[in-house]
């Protein structure tokens, strides 16, 4: 298959009206990498089913940019105390 951008454009409305959306959000995927300079070799083979879109409704700057989700189980380290930061254990005596 051919992979221009056209191509793959009408590959994609086809499988959406075929109501084959897993097939259309993939070649849909591939036109997107495709458009930022991968190769159609790279955009083929690339797996996108881990990426997270923009949720509609979202507004302010970078809210359009794809997020990695942590790990399962992965728990944010405790945050320090700020009043026990920089102070020595000993009590200083006042002069």
């Amino acid at each position: 298959m051919d992979d221009t951008i056209e191509n793959l454009r009408r590959a994609m409305e086809d499988a959406a009206a075929a109501m084959d959306f897993e097939e259309a959000r993939r070649l849909r995927d591939r036109i997107n990498l495709v458009r930022l300079g991968a190769d159609a070799d790279g955009a083929a083979a690339a797996d996108t089913s881990g990426l997270t879109r923009q949720q509609p409704g979202r507004m302010g700057l970078g809210t359009g940019r794809q997020s990695v989700e942590p790990p399962a189980g992965w728990t944010r380290p405790k945050k320090p105390d700020p009043m026990t930061r920089g102070r020595s254990k000993r009590r200083r005596e006042k002069p």
